[in-house]
């Protein structure tokens, strides 16, 4: 293993500086061991996506190693199927682990002999005090707590109760292991916390073996020591916690991992509470945990981003010791710079409108080289798209009687169909209440390619697609899911639902794309000419294409940089 920082690669912070200046002393012998501790109660987001890429990001640049290890403490919350979820969205984002998966539960057995000993050591006794007397006798920042009537049972009486909880003599909630602290202290952490609670429930990898299951702030820090980490970072929220961290492992006098705390991630018009997640899910309003518009992982790589944008923008937010508000605008600039560097183009008519080309021969096919990457002038990757007599363009690309700097098609204007010719409007058709519903149109032949052969120049240039040829597609446009910046402010008895975006999602049924992407399947990514980034949707079935609109082409992290 070496200790060595590759400095062209890794990124600068102060949770890289601590492990930097350890190696430096050799304070762990020279090793690095992060970990990622997921409780299987849910699906990752974004900022679950942050702690992976900055706990495996210290282990690959410090060339040491990185677990991944579920907290699966509370059997009436876990569910298998978050487990298998929480492994996909880790190894999509490329971190990986090998075969240092493990559980919280692999450690049941230890950490109930780690409780006897504190107990044994007069540190720990078993509570009668129901969960609301706990929290009674616990006392606020203000008030000291005072002492449990059972705090001061005898060893051999919280020895046998706490073996009898294991067996399962008592019912759920009726005693406690509590350690035996300071119920003064100014940490609230600190008065005689909780280690175990009694909850008859299988539990999705021990069955039924386990009456008693242990709290968090118990199982982790000794989960840390057995598994050998180095540097135990986790959010800020457990800064707090940390003294009761290292209470806990200087009793036991195990090895003693060192917690580093980090800002969360937050963003605008985005929760993130898992509480507030499920809500959304089991409620209804959005389609489950994997929707486009939801900020977990799933859903993200759902709508077409990447890993290496999310990289990307996580490197961009840097890690901090205090928390702040990022806006969203900057995770849509890191995927479209993803994007804009490999999607390929084409083009896809959204809201079409037919154009007959009228002097165009009725039963002529022609075939246009298109670019795939024409950002890419090293690229001269082209496909080929089929043109014809009818077409199909943008409804929006037409004005009856446009403003002045409209420069798109209109009634006796030429305008640029993209790789194929000039075209000029020659007649309006439209239904017996008003609607534009076909326009006549007739050609340069001299155009061919979109050249002009005698140096006119035109303004407007268009995307289309042959009506023979093109593909019926549905197109999912996402928004943002909320209409505020922080989606939990709101009006009194109301809750952060009455901020949901009703925009949020726009289905359109009657798109048509070309005949290129006939092919594409799940997962492929396409930059749609003139419309923004797309992405195939899993519910695409050959024949019934689904496209969802990962990001626009619209950079709105620019201007917001520009007006800051």
């Amino acid at each position: 293993m070496t200790n060595e920082k590759n400095e062209s690669d890794a990124r600068s912070d102060f949770v890289r500086n601590i492990v930097l200046d350890d190696l430096k002393s050799d304070k762990w012998g020279g090793r690095v061991h992060t970990r990622f501790p997921p409780e299987p109660n849910g699906y990752l987001h974004i900022g679950h996506a942050k702690s992976i890429l900055l706990n495996y990001g210290i282990a690959k640049e410090f060339g040491g190693k990185f677990n991944l290890r579920f907290d699966d403490t509370n059997p009436l919350k876990e569910e298998s199927e978050y487990v298998e979820s929480i492994i996909d969205d880790i190894k999509w984002l490329g971190a990986e682990f090998d075969d240092r998966l493990y559980h919280a539960s692999d450690y049941f057995e230890q950490l109930y002999e780690w409780a006897v000993q504190l107990i044994k050591d007069g540190k720990a006794y078993v509570d009668d005090l129901s969960a609301e007397e706990i929290r009674q006798y616990r006392g606020t920042l203000t008030e000291p707590g005072k002492d449990s009537p059972y705090r001061d049972r005898s060893v051999e009486e919280n020895l046998d109760l706490f073996q009898r909880m294991k067996a399962g003599e008592f019912p759920d909630g009726s005693r406690v292991l509590r350690a035996k602290i300071d119920m003064a202290s100014p940490n609230m952490n600190l008065r005689d916390p909780v280690l175990y609670r009694i909850l008859h429930a299988p539990h999705h990898r021990t069955g039924n073996y386990w009456n008693i299951y242990p709290m968090y702030d118990w199982a982790h820090g000794q989960s840390d020591s057995i598994e050998g980490i180095t540097h135990s970072i986790c959010t800020l929220e457990f800064e707090d916690h940390r003294p009761l961290y290292n209470w806990f492992l200087e009793q036991l006098g195990v090895y003693h991992p060192q917690q580093i705390e980090f800002a969360k991630l937050f963003l605008t018009y985005t929760i993130m509470s898992k509480r507030n997640l499920i809500r959304l899910v089991e409620e209804g309003h959005v389609n489950g945990w994997d929707d486009p518009r939801m900020p977990t992982i799933a859903g993200m790589r759902r709508r077409g981003y990447t890993p290496a944008a999310i990289s990307d923008f996580c490197g961009r937010i840097g890690v901090a010791k205090a928390n702040n508000l990022v806006d969203y605008g900057l995770l849509e600039f890191s995927v479209r710079e993803d994007l804009n560097a490999h999607a390929p183009r084409a083009m896809a008519v959204l809201n079409p409108l037919k154009v007959v080309i009228e002097n165009y021969p009725e039963d002529q096919v022609e075939k246009f080289d298109v670019p795939d990457h024409p950002q890419d002038r090293s690229n001269t990757e082209t496909h080929k798209v089929p043109f014809s007599r009818v077409i199909y363009i943008e409804r929006e690309d037409f004005m009856e009687d446009p403003p002045g700097k409209f420069f798109r098609l209109a009634p006796g204007r030429e305008v640029r169909l993209l790789k194929a010719y000039y075209i000029t409007c020659t007649d309006v058709i439209k239904d017996e209440d008003g609607n534009v519903v076909e326009l006549r149109c007739t050609y340069d032949p001299q155009s061919r390619g979109g050249r002009s052969p005698d140096g006119r120049k035109v303004k407007g240039t268009l995307h289309w697609v042959s009506a023979q040829h093109a593909i019926p597609a549905e197109v999912r446009l996402y928004d943002l899911l909320f209409t505020k910046e922080n989606p939990s402010e709101v009006e009194p008895g109301k809750d952060f639902t009455s901020n949901l975006n009703p925009q949020s999602l726009q289905v359109l049924t009657n798109c048509l794309v070309e005949p290129s992407l006939a092919k594409a399947r799940p997962g492929d990514q396409i930059q749609f000419m003139r419309q923004g980034y797309f992405t195939v949707d899993p519910d695409s079935k050959p024949g019934a294409l689904v496209f969802n609109r990962t990001v626009t082409l619209r950079d709105t992290w620019k201007k917001i940089k520009k007006k800051g």
